[in-house]
């Protein structure tokens, strides 16, 4: 059978994830430093997202703690009424 590893001296090069061209290693998986920079300014400005369901107004679950008759941890007023 054959080996999944490719012999020594073969380098595997991937390709930009921002154009396309070889990727170089200095700037790896990016070909250039100018690509490396557009891709960050594109997670920066909100262009990658990860699409998700409808959020709840209060992630942190301190309402629906409340909305239940249970109290919230963590917070300053059960600190203060013991």
């Amino acid at each position: 059978m054959g080996s999944k590893n490719p012999p020594a001296g073969n380098v595997i090069q991937g390709r930009c994830p921002t154009c396309g061209a070889p990727s170089e290693a200095a700037t790896r998986p990016f070909c250039s430093k100018r690509c490396r920079d557009v891709d960050l300014s594109r997670w920066l400005n909100g262009s990658y997202a990860i699409p998700g369901g409808q959020a709840d107004a209060d992630e942190d679950g301190d309402e629906a703690a409340m909305r239940s008759g249970g109290h919230a941890t963590g917070s300053q007023d059960d600190d203060e009424s013991r």
